[in-house]
């Protein structure tokens, strides 16, 4: 199976391309869901979230919609932060999506400067230790972690790998696809080269409108992947100004995927 969506939903930038202008802030997600059945919460990256959030998130949604949660970037960033205790607050926020059955998995995204060394390993086992069997897929951002030993260890510890599509630019990962769990990820963050690591405002790297030929690279890659997995999350993560519904919806197009 595969599903697709968008990284995030709640942009003010949004109403005029995708939400209508007069969209009240509280209806959005309703609004997003008769367009997708699915999407990655991003909010949670940069606060602890609380199990209120999800029972509110998950009572504005379809039956069979279906959430996937970026941990906190405590948990992934900040080692002082991430101890037992704040994994297993994290885990507990979780409870009202697994009680009405739209969680999907939990995506660990680490920096660039998270490089492939003997101690980021060690810690990379920690997380998973401290998550349990809770399907997760990680999110590398510097191409040294692209072997066929890395590969080989995350099937080990049953870690998804999150393919991406970004900026041909040296250290940056490729666009490689890999299934190492029965959870397939494919990340678009556009190939805004120029404003990926220079720019004034976070929004900047990601304003990027894939062509149809772009897109259509990845068609039989996704397709390859889904093959291998139980479900494959594809999201666009170019959010400036909706970009990523317009492609999200192309990319649908081509892979004959049956949106609401």
């Amino acid at each position: 199976m595969i599903s697709i969506g968008t990284s995030g939903y709640s942009y003010d930038d949004w109403h005029g391309f995708f939400y209508p202008e007069t969209l009240n802030q509280r209806d959005r997600l309703n609004f997003y869901a008769q367009h997708f059945r699915t999407v990655e919460v991003n909010s949670t990256f940069y606060r602890q979230p609380a199990p209120s959030m999800f029972y509110h998130l998950a009572r504005k949604t379809p039956d069979d919609f279906c959430f996937v949660v970026k941990a906190y970037r405590g948990l992934t960033h900040a080692r002082e932060e991430a101890t037992p205790e704040a994994f297993e607050q994290f885990l507990e926020a979780l409870a009202p999506l697994h009680q009405a059955a739209k969680f999907g998995c939990l995506l660990a995204q680490f920096p660039w400067s998270f490089q492939p060394t003997e101690e980021n390993r060690k810690f990379l086992e920690y997380v998973r230790g401290n998550l349990g069997d809770l399907p997760t897929v990680v999110e590398f951002r510097h191409a040294d972690w692209v072997t066929d030993d890395t590969l080989a260890w995350l099937r080990q510890l049953n870690l998804g790998f999150c393919c991406v599509d970004e900026p041909p630019l040296r250290g940056l990962m490729p666009p490689v696809v890999a299934a190492t769990a029965e959870v397939g990820y494919v990340r678009f963050h556009g190939r805004n080269a120029a404003k990926w690591w220079k720019h004034d405002e976070a929004w900047e790297r990601y304003d990027y409108l894939y062509n149809e030929s772009e897109l259509a690279e990845w068609a039989p890659r996704i397709q390859s992947l889904a093959a291998s997995t139980h479900t494959t999350y594809v999201f666009f993560n170019n959010h400036y100004q909706g970009q990523a519904v317009k492609n999200a919806k192309q990319l649908a197009e081509q892979l004959s995927l049956d949106l609401p």
